[in-house]
């Protein structure tokens, strides 16, 4: 059974540091190209889908988060504010108000709508110490978010547009999800006191989870402070659940920011906020990641996809030229020469990358450069040229399967 807290160490992916904080790791070169490869991949597939990227910044004043009702139903989760001057600001705790507000920066008309609004970015939550976990449970997030700016007619579809592409990037990824959760609010004032709300968004999210053909389950206790959610949950290898992705109707924030469109009758009308997050925090999916592959990630995803193995010295020549070749194909490739150790050693070494290519006195006298195939799970194609080998890796890692090799 993989844990991801020992195994993103052993392969250099994360680790921490006392004088940085418990709760707040950092990446190494292997993770940092797997968190890239994570994020460019959902930037792609938001943009196929109709979002626009922003950035916005990590802090907001204090006043932000009274006006989105963090600060009085929140805020325990929340960092204090820090004085500067006159003002308090506050590490954000969600990006959403920040997108309200970029949203009200100019006037919209109905024909915008919907207006997806996405960004990858950084949030930040007081969690306890004792709570905290390698990148399941950290302080500082990087969150795939996004927000849907719609009419009350376009959100049932937005809302389970959301729910395809989650599951089109859980099939990318090799995740499966356990359960669909429509969390509920439970007692207490954690939750926004307007039963209309929750009973006109919770009947529109059960309408998407029906109509998407989804088994799921309703939960109390579980929604976010301002309304219900569609929550889909994971497992790591001990069956310990967690909530990955999430999709959201909102009515209270669009009332809070005042937000407005002009409508067809050149009135103003209140939109609707879809809030949605594909594949979550990264933290948390670099960890499900880690224990669901046990460090062979997808091809696309793997910090070194192809490795180089020259038999002796003879064939270094020709593997620089293999080397150089795939690099400007975008592959992420290493040459691992004899000085590293026997060719079984370097083998094992780079069990967990997805392609090894072997050059030894045979590949190297034949015509067109060939070289011995080896796959991760054992496969051993036989002798490519190595053109066609850099090629067809490429075409692979570019259609982001979970396939090695075609048939």
């Amino acid at each position: 059974m993989h844990d991801h807290r020992r195994l993103g160490r052993e392969l250099d992916l994360f680790d921490t540091d006392p004088l940085m904080g418990a709760g707040l790791p950092y990446w190494l070169p292997d993770g940092a190209v797997v968190r890239h490869a994570l994020e460019e991949y959902v930037r792609d597939v938001e943009r196929e889908a109709g979002y626009r990227h922003v950035y916005s910044p990590v802090l907001g004043k204090r006043e932000l988060y009274e006006i989105s009702g963090h600060w009085d139903h929140y805020s325990d989760d929340m960092f204090p504010p820090m004085e500067l001057g006159s003002e308090q600001v506050v590490l954000r705790p969600s990006l959403c108000p920040h997108h309200a507000l970029i949203y009200c920066s100019r006037s919209h008309s109905y024909r915008e709508l919907p207006l997806r609004m996405a960004e990858l970015g950084g949030m930040y939550r007081a969690e306890l110490s004792g709570v905290l976990g390698g990148l399941t449970r950290v302080r500082a997030i990087q969150l795939n978010d996004a927000h849907i700016f719609c009419t009350l007619d376009q959100a049932i579809d937005e809302a389970r547009g959301a729910l395809k592409l989650i599951a089109r990037a859980y099939a990318d990824l090799g995740i499966r999800a356990v359960r669909h959760r429509l969390s509920l609010p439970g007692e207490g004032g954690k939750y926004v006191a307007d039963p209309g709300l929750w009973q006109r968004a919770t009947a529109l999210l059960r309408e998407v989870l029906d109509g998407s053909g989804v088994p799921y389950e309703a939960v109390e206790g579980e929604a976010a402070f301002y309304g219900p959610k569609i929550d889909v949950q994971i497992a790591d290898p001990a069956g310990r659940e967690a909530t990955l992705s999430t999709v959201q109707i909102d009515f209270h924030q669009p009332e809070r920011f005042d937000l407005q469109y002009i409508g067809p009758d050149g009135a103003k009308h209140r939109p609707v906020m879809v809030h949605r997050s594909i594949i979550g925090s990264v933290e948390r999916v670099v960890a499900h990641l880690i224990e669901q592959h046990g460090g062979a990630f997808p091809a696309w995803l793997a910090p070194v996809q192809l490795v180089i193995l020259p038999v002796a010295e003879a064939q270094i020549g020709q593997a620089e030229k293999i080397l150089a070749r795939a690099r400007q194909k975008g592959l992420r490739a290493e040459l691992a020469g004899p000085e590293h150790g026997t060719l079984g050693a370097r083998v094992r070494a780079a069990r967990l990358v997805p392609y090894q290519a072997v050059i030894g006195e045979r590949e190297a006298a034949a015509d067109g450069d060939l070289v011995a195939v080896r796959l991760r799970d054992g496969r051993r194609p036989g002798g490519v040229p190595a053109e066609e080998l850099v090629a067809r890796i490429a075409d692979r890692v570019a259609a982001r399967g979970l396939e090695l090799w075609d048939v």
